[in-house]
């Protein structure tokens, strides 16, 4: 029998948004900071206590593995998408289980707060929220009990932002059909529950969603200065080595695992890592 889980990271995807850079690294395994993307996520749920994590792997999941110390690695070969991807859990949950977008940084994240709130009132599934900071993010709205509407239905409360972290109850992961799914389409259902959906409003915190190279390179420019945003305008990976003189001959690149472009080399707008003793280059 597994072990009851208390956090899920989903990790697995196609990578399209990261573009090139997903032919070396599954985008939860780039670093800030030195860290996984993937290990922010579960540090984040281990400050709430946390020990027993798990997380999704499709895309290069053997090199997903090498950055999940502490974390479960559930295999999805079939993506199952937002919520299908929660079918690892079922039966394996206990009281409720934390759920957090690996492609999201945030060096703490108030699950404490969603937790007990998703417990005080019983819900079936809850949404961490901020209000809407604008731009092309899909809106969130409740009605007047905070019950989270379905998809495009505009509430009286909102519109908010769904930050990534949720909480499930295992009535909520019952709910889940065989085979792939995505949350929106639990939505209306959980919608005529008593409190099926619950939207947990808090204030904003620092909060970054990296799932392009361009969202990559801003984050190291803006989080990580001295370390993967210490080539101004791109990203280096704790393992490259960067050239003498690069910051006058490389611009908006990705310098991924192993890279070590020749100084001679003058570029832009590309990702240089190293693959089976080659650097190889691609367009970003």
């Amino acid at each position: 029998m597994p072990e009851p889980l208390e956090g899920f990271l989903l990790a697995a995807g196609l990578g399209l948004r990261m573009g090139s850079l997903s032919q070396c690294l599954p985008k939860p395994a780039w670093t800030l900071r030195g860290r996984p993307l993937l290990q922010w996520g579960a540090e984040a749920l281990r400050r709430e206590g946390l020990t027993r994590l798990a997380c999704n792997g499709h895309l290069w999941s053997e090199r997903l593995r090498a950055v999940a110390a502490g974390i479960e690695i559930c295999e999805e070969p079939r993506l199952l998408g937002s919520a299908g991807s929660l079918l690892h859990a079922r039966g394996r949950v206990a009281a409720e289980l934390l759920s957090w977008n690996a492609d999201v940084w945030a060096e703490a994240v108030p699950f404490g707060h969603l937790r007990a709130r998703h417990r005080a009132v019983r819900a079936t599934l809850s949404w961490l929220l901020i209000p809407h900071p604008g731009g092309d993010w899909n809106a969130v709205w409740m009605d007047e009990d905070d019950r989270v509407l379905p998809k495009d239905v505009v509430g009286p409360r909102g519109p908010f932002h769904f930050t990534g972290a949720a909480a499930w109850s295992p009535e909520a992961l019952a709910l889940l059909p065989e085979g792939p799914s995505e949350v929106n389409d639990l939505r209306p259902r959980l919608a005529t529950l008593p409190m099926g959906h619950l939207g947990v409003v808090v204030e904003p915190f620092p909060w970054r969603e990296v799932g392009t190279a361009e969202a990559l390179i801003q984050a190291a420019a803006a989080l990580a200065p001295e370390q993967e945003g210490r080539l101004p305008g791109c990203y280096v990976h704790p393992t490259a080595l960067v050239p003498p003189g690069a910051a006058s001959r490389l611009t908006h690149c990705v310098l991924g695992p192993g890279a070590a472009p020749m100084a001679s080399i003058t570029d832009s707008d590309a990702l240089w890592f190293e693959e089976r003793g080659n650097q190889v280059r691609l367009g970003l």
